[in-house]
Formats: C-alpha cells, sequence, structure tokens
C-alpha cells in the first residue's frame, strides 16, 4: 500500500507514468521534461496543474534527487502493472471516469461535485463515440474535397495544354500572313506576337496560381486526413478526445477558376486590318466584273456528300449521301452526333488549298455556310440554326424576301436572288470564302475575309419541306497533279479529305460585295 503511494507521488500527471527525466517549474510542480515539453507546444506556457505561467526567457532544470528517487524504484522489485489501472485526475487522483462538455476536460467523480457540478457531464465511451461519428463526417468531406481537388487539377491541366496548343497556332497563323506582306508590315508582327505571348503568360500564371492552391489545399487536406486516423485508432481515451479537441479541419475548396483565354480578342483589330489587306491584296491581282471560266481553270471542284451522323432527325438522305430533305416526321430520336437543330454537314474538311463545290436546292429559305468542328450540335436559344451565329461559322441564309450573308451573330443583306443553284469558293490560302447565285446568270454574292485556323466543314439548314443536292461531276477528270491527292484523301469522313475532284465550268471566282445593313429574316421558333 505504501509502495503503490509513494508510486502515485512519483508519477506524471501528464503521461500518468513514472517521471522520466523529471523537472520542476517555479511552482515547484514537476513533470517529465518531454510531457512538459510537449504540452506547451499545444497549450499556453503554464504550470498544467497549478496554471501559473512559466517565464519564457527561464529554463527547464532536471531535478536531480527526484530523478534518483524514480529510479531507485525503478529497481525495487514490485507487482506488475494493473490493468484496470487508467489515467487519473491530476487535481484529486481519482480515476477521470467522466467527460465534462463544458470545460472540455476528462474529469473524476471529485470533480463532478466541486468544480463541474452545474456543468453538461457524459461518460469518456459516449463522449468518444460522438467525437468519433464527427471526425468520420469530417474525414468523408476531405475526401470528397481531395476528389474534387484531383478534377479540378486534371481540368486546369487541360485546359492549360489548350491554351498551349492555341497560342503556338495563332502564333504560326499570324506569322505566316505578316511573312507574304511588305517589310514595313514587321513592327505589327513582332507587336502582336508580343501580345499573344503577354496573354499566355498571363493565363499560364493564373493557372499556376490555381494549381499552387489546389495544391495546398491537397496538402492540408491529407495532413488532417492522417491526423483522423491516427486519432481513430488511439485507445486511450483521455488523450484521444483532448488531442480531437485541437484538430481544426482544412475550410471548404471554393469553385475552380479557369484562366482566361479568348482567341478571337487576342486577335482583336489584327483581324479586321489583315483582312481588309488581304481584300486590297485581291482586288490589286483580279480582273474587273465577274472572272470568266478562263480565269477559274486552276480551282477544284469537289464532290462532296452529308454526313449521316450528323443529320438531324428530321432530315432524311438519299441519293447516296447526296441529296437531304427535310420532313415533319422525324426519322428517330437523336442519335450522339447528330444537330438539335435542322442542320446537317458534309462528311468532308479542308485544311488548306483551294476548293469549290455546288449545291442546288428547291426552294428557298435554306442556308449553307462551313464551320469549325467545335461548332454545338445543341439548340441555344430560340433560332432553329445556328450557322453564322458565332465566331467559329460562315453562312449564307436565302430568303424569299431577301438574303444574308452571317457571321459572329452579325448579319449583312444582300440583293435578293432565286437561289436555286448555288456555288461556294472557299481559298484557304488567302482566306476568302465566297458565295455565288449561278441562275439565272453567274453573279458574285458576298465574299468573307478570315484567318481560317482549323478544319472547315460545309455546313447546311433547310426549312421543312425543302430538299438540298449536293451537284457532283463525276465525267470530269482530276486537274494535272492533283491525283494522287485525291486517291490519299477520298472516302474519309473526319479531318481534311477530298472526295473527287473535276474541273468546273461556271463563271465564278473571289469577289469583293458591298454589304448593307443587318437584320435576321430566318425562321425563329
Amino acid at each position: 500500500m505504501a509502495a503503490q503511494q509513494l508510486e502515485d507521488k512519483l508519477t506524471c500527471s501528464i503521461c500518468l507514468e513514472l517521471y522520466k527525466e523529471p523537472v520542476t517549474l517555479l511552482c515547484g510542480h514537476n513533470f517529465c521534461g518531454a510531457c512538459i515539453r510537449d504540452w506547451w507546444g499545444l497549450c499556453e506556457k503554464v504550470c498544467p496543474e497549478c496554471r501559473e505561467p512559466f517565464p519564457d526567457g527561464a529554463e527547464l532544470r532536471r531535478n536531480v534527487a527526484l530523478s534518483g528517487v524514480v529510479e531507485e524504484l525503478r529497481a525495487t522489485p514490485g507487482p506488475g502493472p494493473d490493468p484496470s489501472h487508467g489515467a487519473r485526475c491530476p487535481r484529486h487522483g481519482q480515476p477521470l471516469e467522466l467527460f465534462c462538455r463544458t470545460e472540455g476536460l476528462c474529469v473524476c467523480c471529485v470533480c463532478t461535485v466541486r468544480e463541474c457540478r452545474l456543468h453538461e457531464r457524459v461518460l469518456l465511451d459516449a463522449e468518444r463515440r460522438a467525437r468519433e461519428a464527427q471526425l468520420r463526417a469530417t474525414l468523408e468531406v476531405t475526401q470528397q474535397q481531395a476528389a474534387q481537388a484531383q478534377r479540378q487539377l486534371q481540368e486546369l491541366q487541360q485546359r492549360s495544354s489548350q491554351i498551349q496548343n492555341s497560342a503556338c497556332t495563332l502564333t504560326s497563323v499570324i506569322s505566316g500572313k505578316f511573312s507574304c506582306l511588305l517589310q514595313a508590315l514587321e513592327m505589327r508582327r513582332v507587336r502582336a506576337l508580343r501580345d499573344i505571348n503577354v496573354a499566355k503568360t498571363q493565363a499560364l500564371e493564373q493557372a499556376q496560381q490555381e494549381k499552387q492552391r489546389l495544391q495546398g489545399h491537397l496538402e492540408a487536406v491529407s495532413f488532417c486526413d492522417r491526423r483522423i486516423r491516427h486519432l481513430l485508432e488511439h485507445l486511450d481515451d483521455w488523450t484521444f478526445l483532448q488531442e480531437s479537441q485541437q484538430l481544426v479541419p482544412p475550410g471548404p475548396l471554393g469553385p475552380l477558376t479557369l484562366p482566361q483565354w479568348d482567341e478571337d480578342q487576342q486577335l482583336g483589330g489584327l483581324k479586321e486590318s489583315l483582312s481588309q489587306l488581304c481584300a486590297l491584296l485581291l482586288e490589286e491581282g483580279a480582273h474587273s466584273g465577274v472572272p470568266t471560266a478562263a480565269d477559274l481553270g486552276s480551282v477544284d471542284y469537289r464532290n462532296l456528300t452529308f454526313d449521316p451522323v450528323s443529320a438531324n432527325r428530321h432530315l432524311y438522305l438519299s441519293q447516296q449521301d447526296q441529296r437531304v430533305k427535310h420532313l415533319l416526321k422525324p426519322r428517330g430520336p437523336d442519335g450522339p452526333g447528330s444537330f438539335e437543330l435542322w442542320q446537317v454537314q458534309c462528311a468532308q474538311s479542308f485544311q488548306a488549298g483551294q476548293h469549290y463545290w455546288e449545291v442546288r436546292a428547291s426552294s428557298h429559305s435554306v442556308t449553307l455556310g462551313v464551320a469549325y468542328s467545335e461548332l454545338t450540335r445543341r439548340r441555344q436559344g430560340p433560332h432553329t440554326d445556328n450557322i453564322g451565329r458565332g465566331p467559329s461559322s460562315w453562312g449564307l441564309c436565302i430568303q424569299e424576301d431577301c438574303t444574308q450573308a452571317w457571321h459572329d451573330g452579325k448579319a449583312q443583306r444582300l440583293p435578293v436572288v432565286s437561289g436555286r443553284l448555288l456555288g461556294v469558293d472557299l481559298n484557304l490560302a488567302s482566306g476568302c470564302l465566297t458565295f455565288y447565285s449561278l441562275e439565272p446568270k453567274t453573279q458574285p454574292l458576298h465574299t468573307f475575309h478570315a484567318i481560317f485556323t482549323r478544319p472547315l466543314y460545309p455546313i447546311f439548314w433547310l426549312l421543312e419541306g425543302r430538299t438540298l443536292t449536293l451537284c457532283h461531276q463525276p465525267e470530269a477528270t482530276l486537274p494535272p497533279g492533283l491525283q494522287e491527292e485525291a486517291s490519299g484523301l477520298s472516302g474519309g469522313r473526319q479531318g481534311t479529305s477530298a472526295t473527287p475532284v473535276a474541273r468546273c465550268h461556271h463563271s465564278h471566282g473571289p469577289q469583293n460585295r458591298p454589304s448593307c445593313s443587318p437584320g435576321d429574316l430566318r425562321p425563329q421558333l
């Protein structure tokens, strides 16, 4: 009994074991050197028993006498440890059996009578179960945040790669355009490239900052997860409850902020100035009036086919995908790649060279044009078409009482034409897209000037009851030097491809036509 009392006197009130390298505070209380240092690492620098402050400049001194007594006690054989011996109250020496929620401390029965008589108290295991439930909920939230951060990091990396590729493409296109102009334009080219590089650097810096934020949050979440798992595996209730109160989970991750990058904004006024320069160059090199067939001997006629996968469910293809008709009754549900709009595009696309094709319409209320592959196939807004509604497509709309040229949501009114037989000339080298009316006489309708940066697909829209037919010339021979090109490109349905090439026998060619005030007479839902 006396040995047990002596052992209690020589027990550290923090770790509840015999002193190890005991030190004495200024107030006279003793603790293990490691225990008191760890305690001060988590709490304020005061005595755990009497709460007397410990000066910052003071040093902990080892209690030599107490160390000797403890060593003697350790050397004295005695009964084995009592497995039922648990943590004891540092003030009253009684077992810690309850948890005071008001004070946030483990307490003994004496504490409940004295200091915590009016406080909220629960059993240790009940409080642990409640804390475990809270920590598991926190762990679930942090795991969800980690998964969200990983997804956002992947999205950010994809966006950064797109910015890199887009910036390289823009740099190459602009350099190629300026290489064929006068030396006086060199300063403009250098300035344009510098602006793109500055915009790219700013966008990638934003991406890097966002990446660092996400990685920092991941590190905080991982640290919190490790602390929680360590606590959940800890068997000592007192330590678990004390340390769980110090755990502060990271805050919410917040939405991902993608860096801003707009190709059209980077090109800005440069695209317009280049278009004007291209128009001037074309006017200087072209004949006045409508060109003759002899002037267009080098134009390549393309035999196109419609892409069945892209066709709206109200559009029916026939004649080996050369004819399309709009009927009221749908063929079936929308396919994964079909337009929700009354549109269909061709299976062929063009990225280089000069190309010409013709289409015959049964009546007015049709639109023909070209578009990049990213043109959305979903309906956005009240319109039944999106050709020319944005920056990625160009179109000519033929109505009964007007003709309009559309690009980037802007319309230019043109003279009224029958629109039964129409021709399209796409010159990617000079950046010109020209539409022609071929009946009753050949006349250019409108020319778009632009910097085409990606493959272009011919695309069409037609109202209910209308029919469009792609005109073919199977009997024509290939121009010299294009036999190998046609055989290598025919049959492809994606990327840059071409079907059989033929000489064009119509009078057509690039012409600049003045445009009038914008308007929109296309049907709306």
